[in-house]
């Protein structure tokens, strides 16, 4: 009995025991040294495939005249001794850059330099003869060998014109900003003309040691005018263009792609509503277009990349929502063959390949959980189904050329990833994988991790009150003891289409770690209207963006904090963006759940955002003013009873500062005390190692948290040793 009562004592004893071994994470370990970094990891299929050649900065002479020093970005392109080198790279918008080019050929150790000036989206002709770049609006070409310079384009002028790159708003809602592409051949240019003269300005003030600077660019708010899209076709040898034909009016161009045929290009076609798609064949020569394929949807549509021609020029593949879930369809461009290729109650998430040879496609799909990921593949009659990986796991996998073999990066919510390469085996009646090797298991990172105190999340499913169960995970402090009670910290994005709860590592950050060890419950929750659960899940908060994400956020902190292990009384929210909008929401529609809330770059009221994205969601305010205003936590700011930080960039050019000044004003209007942060000159993102602007910022939101949601079973944070004076 004694012997029995001493291991008992000691059993009690022992995690203490092992988090004493253990350190804690500190917020230096995360933002300054680098602690958890991922393992380095090389996949290449053929081990005797040669090191791109050694190109040497001081045989490069640069635009100043002297030798480069170093080279800062080499791009390798279609042609193997061709590279495209990037120096003094500058950051203009979330994906475009610009910079000085240089275009290096190592078979002749010829060095040609683009422009005396930065030029944006350098690209090698498919012959290799010219090099295209857009500048100042306007794009051109150059001959390689002979330097002539031919304007493709003239009209080009700030705030005005672009010829060749997206203006902003299709760069952040479609997702690319070089407006410009070969065809297959190098025959024709094929290039987007936005006219912005209608769209109206936004200004901000960039803050210097003198007397400011006023930036002021093309930016739609939701309900505004839009650039209007012309898509021309330029004839390279007899230096004559062609408009593409198309209907006209308020619409979208969201996308352009040549098929195989060096006469014809698909123009995708979009009404203002984006729910009505047309796919347009258009004639290179004339711009005359015929109807290839067409699809409407009672809600909107999401444009992607996944349509790709088949080689014959007369099939294509594509993915669409249109049967409740997104799936692979192969067509023929006269329409007359019509195939599915995937189907069930799953989500396509990527066409990894179409392999001609064997008439198959390689995708990954959200299975067999929405957080999973698993690729399969199937034929082209979509009858014969194989699987590559399996598993309650987050698989991504890199093929070769001939799709043989692949990559394999797998993970979990707990754990690192393991990379392993395989064989696609093509037996008589199935096909089977084969691992040839074990490449990484994130040896580095493991060891690290096991340094430190941590937690392993759980996956929930939480009821709503409208009769759906959302996927959450939750993140215990490490030394959880359910007889005591834990404040709660949702962790939240929401937006539509998005995926917090995914069954990868990464979903839980090292520092929501950091917010377990210091005795918070870290919870996120996918709210109605996320993604990888079909179309109507998704789309269900069509024309009313907040009310039911909110809601959900509701129930599941209500759901919560009836737990006997859950401090009811210390709920509290944090996002950024979309989240920074639910946070607010949290704040004002649920005061009576949550006691406090941090909004990063939050948008205050969708009146504010951008029409691509909001409208497709909302449609316009002038069509639907209430789905606007009362889902808007700016309208909302005298229900606020708990504590609040809202924090934001004065250089955000996606959610402008304007949303935390009008949040602000309201709740200054009626009386309620709130805590604010600015970051001067900081975009959306409010990021920056060398000026100390992420660590300062998430020290900020960290200390705040402990602060004011802290309990009796909450602890400081880890003293680290001193470096300057301590912030806060």
């Amino acid at each position: 009995m004694q012997n029995r009562f001493l291991f008992l004592l000691l059993l009690c004893f022992f995690p203490a025991a092992v988090f004493s071994q253990k350190k804690y994470i500190t917020l230096d370990d995360i933002y300054k040294k680098g602690t958890f970094r991922p393992d380095a990891v090389t996949m290449r299929f053929d081990n005797s495939t040669p090191e791109l050649p050694e190109i040497k900065p001081e045989n490069i002479t640069g635009i100043n005249g002297k030798p480069l020093t170093r080279l800062e970005s080499v791009e390798p392109t279609h042609r193997p001794d061709i590279f495209i080198i990037r120096q003094s790279v500058t950051p203009i918008y979330r994906h475009s850059t610009k910079a000085y080019v240089y275009v290096h050929n190592t078979t002749t150790g010829k060095t040609v330099i683009a422009d005396t000036g930065k030029v944006m989206h350098p690209d090698i002709s498919p012959d290799g003869s010219q090099l295209s770049f857009v500048k100042d609006n306007n794009l051109y070409l150059k001959n390689l060998s002979t330097g002539t310079v031919t304007a493709v384009t003239t009209d080009g002028k700030w705030n005005y014109v672009i010829n060749g790159n997206c203006d902003w708003v299709y760069e952040e809602e479609f997702s690319f900003t070089k407006a410009y592409f070969w065809s297959p051949k190098g025959n024709y240019l094929a290039y987007y003309r936005f006219n912005e003269e209608k769209v109206k300005e936004y200004n901000m003030t960039i803050y210097n040691d003198d007397h400011n600077i006023d930036y002021r660019y093309k930016y739609p708010k939701a309900g505004d005018d839009n650039s209007v899209v012309d898509i021309f076709i330029y004839n390279v040898a007899t230096q004559t263009k062609v408009a593409a034909n198309y209907e006209q009016g308020d619409i979208y161009i969201p996308r352009i792609k040549w098929t195989p045929d060096d006469n014809t290009l698909l123009v995708f076609w979009m009404n203002r509503h984006q729910n009505n798609l047309k796919l347009l064949l258009t004639n290179a020569t004339n711009g005359s277009s015929k109807l290839m394929y067409e699809e409407k949807d009672k809600y909107y549509i999401d444009i992607n990349d996944d349509l790709e021609f088949l080689p014959d020029g007369k099939h294509f593949v594509f993915t669409s929502e249109k049967d409740g879930y997104n799936h692979i369809y192969l067509y023929s461009t006269d329409g007359k063959t019509k195939t599915q290729i995937s189907a069930g109650n799953y989500d396509v998430t990527a066409i990894n390949a179409v392999d001609m040879n064997k008439k198959q496609i390689i995708y990954t799909k959200a299975f067999p959980r929405p957080m999973d990921r698993n690729a399969f593949i199937t034929d082209f009659t979509g009858k014969k189904t194989y699987p590559l990986t399996t598993g309650e796991k987050f698989h991504n996998i890199t093929l070769n050329n001939d799709n043989t073999e692949f990559f394999d990066r797998a993970s979990d919510i707990n754990t690192p990833p393991t990379v392993t390469r395989n064989t696609i085996q093509y037996l008589a009646n199935k096909i089977d994988v084969k691992t040839d090797k074990t490449i990484s298991e994130s040896e580095k990172l493991k060891a690290a991790i096991n340094e430190y105190v941590t937690s392993k999340a759980e996956f929930l499913r939480i009821p709503n009150t409208k009769g759906d169960t959302l996927n959450s995970w939750m993140l215990k402090p490490a030394d959880f003891d359910p007889a005591k009670k834990y404040p709660v910290l949702f962790c939240n994005y929401g937006g539509p289409g998005s995926q917090q709860v995914g069954n990868r590592f990464g979903a839980v950050s090292f520092w929501h770690q950091l917010m377990a060890q210091q005795g918070f419950i870290i919870v996120s929750v996918d709210n109605t209207g996320t993604g990888y659960r079909g179309a109507e899940f998704k789309k269900k908060t069509y024309l009313q963006l907040g009310k039911f994400e909110i809601e959900d956020q509701i129930d599941a902190a209500t759901y919560l904090g009836k737990m006997p292990f859950v401090d009811k009384d210390n709920i509290g929210h944090w996002g950024w963006s979309f989240g920074g909008f639910m946070s607010s929401l949290a704040i004002t529609k649920g005061a009576d759940v949550f006691s406090a809330a941090v909004a990063v770059a939050p948008v205050t009221s969708w009146r504010y955002y951008d029409n691509i994205y909001t409208e497709r969601f909302m449609r316009t305010p002038q069509e639907n003013p209430k789905g606007y205003d009362d889902n808007s936590p700016v309208n909302f700011t005298q229900n606020i009873k708990g504590k609040y930080l809202i924090i934001h960039g004065t250089a955000d050019d996606n959610v402008h500062f304007q949303n935390a000044t009008q949040m602000i004003t309201a709740m200054v209007k009626n009386n309620v005390d709130f805590e604010s942060a600015y970051y001067p000159n900081k975009n959306h993102s409010i990021n920056g190692t060398p000026d100390n602007t992420s660590y300062h910022l998430w020290s900020k939101m960290t200390h705040w948290i402990i602060d004011n949601m802290g309990n009796k079973n909450t602890k400081p944070l880890p003293a680290v040793k001193a470096t300057g004076p301590k912030p806060f």
